[in-house]
Formats: structure tokens, sequence, C-alpha cells
């Protein structure tokens, strides 16, 4: 049996800079969430949703949530990609499914579910009343 690969909806590539290491010669965890953060800014921008501008419009995008499963270490001058999928979980949250990949083996390094909600004025928004979300799920 063939297995399917997945499909995603945004990819970014990256390699591993030295100083993201540990003593131990691999990315250090914490350095994980900023490769997924950047996609996801990044991810935004792609579909037109500036996250900066949406702050100047009152508008705060922030994560509620992470759960995140490491799977394989990445070290000094590994490339990787990044690929995200999001879909709308409730009225109030959007999920971002992201998973990274050492390439060029397509080795599955991280898995992780990141929940974010709109808050304007610091009051949840449904994720159809954030500008721009309507066409991303």
């Amino acid at each position: 049996m063939i297995k399917e690969e997945k499909k995603y909806q945004y990819e970014l590539e990256f390699s591993v800079r030295d100083y993201e290491c540990d003593l131990q010669g691999i990315v250090n965890n914490a350095v994980y969430l900023n490769y997924l953060e950047h996609t996801r800014h990044q991810f935004l921008l792609s579909k037109k949703i500036d996250f900066a501008k949406l702050h100047t419009e009152g508008i705060d995008l922030v994560v509620s949530r992470i759960e995140i499963d490491y799977k394989f270490s990445l070290s000094s001058d590994d490339n990787f990609v990044v690929k995200v999928n999001t879909y709308k979980e409730g009225l109030l949250r959007l999920v971002f499914e992201q998973d990274i990949y050492k390439l060029p083996e397509n080795k599955h390094v991280v898995h992780a579910k990141v929940i974010g909600v709109g808050l304007c004025k610091g009051r949840p928004m449904k994720v159809e009343d954030i500008p721009g979300f309507t066409d991303m799920v």
C-alpha cells in the first residue's frame, strides 16, 4: 500500500544556524517555536493578512495553546521545511497544524497543534469576523 503524502496550504524552508543549538549540538526545544511562529506569520502574509496592521486596527491575533511532539532532532546546518494547514475549531479558535521535516529525506522532526484566537479590545472574536480569515479555513 502506498502512503498518500499529506497536502499542506503553505510551506517555508529554513537552515539551522549554529547559535540555535544547545550544548548537545542539537536545536534547542524552544527554538522550534520560533520556526513555527515565523512560518505562521509568513503564511498569514501570503494570504494578505498583515499581523502588524491588524494590531494597529485594534485586533490582536494571539496563541492560546500549543501542543508539540518532538520526533527527531535537527543539528547545525540542517535544512528543513515547516508546513502548515489551518482549520476552525468552534466559533473562536483557529488551529494551525504544523509539521517540520528535515530535508532532503523528509524525516519528520516536529508535529505541532497551535491554537490561536482573535481579540478585539481584549475580547474574543469569531474567526469569520477577523479580516481575511474567512478565505483561510
